[in-house]
């Protein structure tokens, strides 16, 4: 036994040695963590985090700033109706708009065709903070039906608040369902354990975040992940530990050894698992946008403090509750759970019985369902994740109904020169460009910075705008001229050639990451080979879905959302390193049990269907707690929120069902002993460095088990 394992022995001894005091200790820290943790919502960045911060829109921005001192986007939208034509609304609502301490240059943009209303538009001061400004905005049009509230500012508040609206819906909703779940698959005393383990994992990687908070601001929308992948990963982890429990209850009865047992196993695979969910989901912090990156220290942290939730409060509950943990079990029961068992232990030998042909139209199938993610056109965030009924979006929308593009400056570029005549001859040439509707003129802000700002045709992100940000920047390439392009086209292509160019460093860490922890675990390398492939193809699947939904605009009435012709290419990110992580999170538990029966003495296919017997029900039973607390997302009113939710849902119930049923037996059949194949050298290395098991497992066989088919013998060879 290795000085690690070693540790984690005393560490498992004291804990259970001193169950009481122990337990006090975590509810101590739990109550630390919500009181200091808690509030994290409130500090949480409720901005733009989709444009890397060192883009191009990104500092003409901030060139524009330093000139001005003013944001150069338009900050707050006024819709005032204006019945009969009348103008007064109009005024009284810019007076009242420019007295909010933050807002400048507040002034009257235009009146509908229609007559029926008109708007009043105002930036936000360069020092002010943009989301106390539109509370202010809020606060003192209360009441005032006549106007309508709207702008980046607004709508960044708005997003906000409907986060934490959904959060608090989605636990509404998930956990008496989890609840109940627990109860029924865990039964008993047992049910306690995912509760207790979950509330600490949740709280306490609140109190992670409030830390980091402090030093990189993160984005709100980690909060949905948070919830959803740490209730999940607390009830998976408490169900294998507890149901390693009880096997260990049988063979070794209550005490330290059956805990110790369970740790040195179980608790190991634990580990494991919360590395390579964190390792995947940390190469979200690759990207330089802000959402992705908060994304990723979410997720790692959440499975980090996962794992170490677990491992400290299922030894405490053990040495509490000891026997008293065992299922209650009648004896019609017990004759049902292992004829579960026995169901899958027979399933697998039936796989194995032809495994390349299992394999094959597995594969195929699930190919099929992920070719629509090939197809998939990238959208930006913009108004239409939101409700219809909130303010922001409603202004959004009538601004493109009945105002048309004249009413929004999509292209600005700032320059920089003290050489009117070539800002004056570069604004011509920018005017003439396919796409552009108006005359433009080079306005001096001083300090040698210059602003042209190009009116477009279409939507402000659209095909046209981006197609007239691209021959700007070709433009200032070839003049020579000092220009940087901003606005929401500039900041979507500034995103996407950010992602095109951070992407072969994310997915290459993710796949080496992920085949360093599998190998530690193995010694194999051809495990964690298979394993990523197999990864891939559950991520495709489960992108595909989202693909196949949103981007071609199907179940709108039932998931109210408004489909934009395509995804937003953040939210794919996530979504598949989610999967991703997911699906090894599953493989790991399945192989941790193969493992044991292997090195127990079993032949290989025999190990297999052991292993599959062993984890069969508790992996499926995992995946449906998992999709149904991350499945949540998918009630959020934001619409990119509910792809993350439904996609890792597809991914995980796919992943259990097919992947861990089919694939796996199907391909460790066909490669029999070659699946734990590594070079001597690195054999000798891994001999050093990985974790050793405790007790291995028992290699009796699971009952009631069926009799393998006389035409298929047990062999290791084949």
């Amino acid at each position: 036994m290795t000085e690690k394992t070693s540790l984690l022995s005393r560490f498992t001894r004291l804990l259970h040695a001193a169950p009481r005091r122990s337990l006090l200790a975590v509810l101590l820290f739990v109550a630390l963590a919500g009181v200091v943790g808690g509030p994290v919502a409130g500090a949480l960045d409720t901005g733009d985090g989709f444009t890397p911060p060192d883009a191009e829109s990104t500092r003409a921005v901030e060139v524009v700033e330093k000139a001005t001192g003013i944001d150069p986007s338009t900050g707050v939208v006024l819709l005032v109706e204006t019945p009969g034509g009348s103008q007064d609304a109009v005024t009284a609502a810019a007076a009242t708009l420019a007295g909010i301490e933050g807002m400048t240059q507040v002034e009257p943009a235009g009146a509908a065709d229609d007559g029926s209303s008109a708007l009043v538009v105002g930036s936000i001061t360069a020092e002010a903070v943009d989301e106390e400004v539109a509370h202010d905005v809020v606060e003192a049009f209360d009441g005032n039906e006549a106007v309508t509230l709207g702008g980046e500012a607004v709508m960044g508040l708005q997003l906000g608040e409907q986060t934490e609206e959904d959060l608090a819906r989605a636990e509404l909703l998930a956990l008496p369902i989890l609840v109940l779940l627990s109860i029924l698959i865990f039964g008993g005393r047992g049910a306690v354990l995912p509760l207790l383990i979950g509330i600490t994992t949740v709280l306490g990687t609140f109190l992670v975040l409030m830390g980091v908070n402090q030093l990189y601001g993160l984005s709100i929308f980690a909060l949905n992940l948070v919830i959803g992948l740490g209730l999940g990963l607390a009830i998976d982890y408490a169900l294998f530990l507890l149901n390693r429990y009880r096997e260990e209850l049988v063979t070794q009865g209550p005490g330290a050894g059956a805990v110790l047992t369970t740790m040195q196993t179980a608790g190991r695979t634990v580990v494991y698992s919360a590395a390579t969910v964190a390792v995947a989901l940390a190469t979200l912090a690759v990207f330089p946008m802000s959402f992705l990156r908060s994304m990723g220290i979410a997720g790692a942290a959440v499975a980090a403090v996962a794992a170490v939730a677990s491992l400290v409060v299922a030894p405490i509950m053990f040495g509490l509750w000891g026997a008293k943990l065992a299922r209650r079990k009648s004896a019609k029961s017990a004759e049902s759970e292992a004829a579960a068992e026995g169901r899958w232990y027979r399933f697998s030998h039936s796989v194995m019985r032809r495994p390349g042909a299992v394999a094959a139209a597995t594969a195929l199938v699930m190919l099929v369902l992920a070719a629509p993610a090939l197809r998939a056109n990238w959208t930006p965030v913009d108004a239409s994740i939101l409700p219809e009924d909130l303010s922001s979006r409603v202004v959004a929308d009538t601004l493109d109904e009945k105002y048309g593009s004249d009413s929004n400056t999509a292209v600005a570029v700032a320059l920089r020169s003290d050489d009117a005549a070539s800002m004056s001859s570069f604004a011509t040439e920018a005017s003439a460009l396919p796409g552009v509707s108006a005359p433009a003129e080079a306005v001096d802000l001083g300090q040698n910075t210059w602003q042209v700002n190009l009116l477009v045709e279409g939507s402000s992100a659209g095909d046209e705008a981006r197609q007239v940000v691209e021959e700007v920047r070709d433009l200032a390439d070839t003049s020579g001229v000092d220009a940087l392009v901003t606005g929401p086209a500039a900041a979507f292509l500034d995103q996407q050639q950010a992602i095109a160019d951070t992407l072969p460093v994310a997915v290459t860490a993710l796949v080496l990451l992920t085949m360093l922890v599998l190998w530690l675990m193995t010694g194999s390398v051809v495990l964690p080979v298979k394993a990523v492939i197999m990864n891939f193809l559950t991520v495709g699947v489960s992108l595909g879905v989202i693909t196949f939904i949103y981007q071609d605009g199907r179940l709108t009435d039932l998931l109210g959302y408004t489909p934009n012709g395509g995804v937003e290419p953040t939210n794919f990110l996530v979504a598949a390193a989610m999967v991703f992580a997911l699906s090894t999170d599953y493989g790991v538990f399945l192989l941790g049990r193969i493992k044991e029966a292997r090195e127990s003495g079993l032949p290989e296919r025999e190990a297999v269907a052991i292993g599959l017997g062993r984890t069969g029900s508790i992996v499926t039973a995992a995946a449906i707690l998992l999709a149904v607390a991350i499945g949540a997302f998918s009630t959020s009113e934001i619409s990119f929120m509910q792809q993350i939710g439904i996609a890792t849902a597809v991914g995980v119930l796919v992943d259990a069902f097919i992947v861990r049923s089919l694939l796996v037996p199907s391909l460790m059949a066909m490669m029999g002993k070659w699946n734990w194949w590594s070079p001597m050298w690195l054999r000798k290395v891994h001999d050093k460095v990985g974790l050793s098991e405790g007790r291995p497992e028992l290699a009796t066989p699971v009952a009631p088990v069926a009799p393998v088919a006389a035409d298929e013998p047990v062999d290791a060879g084949r």
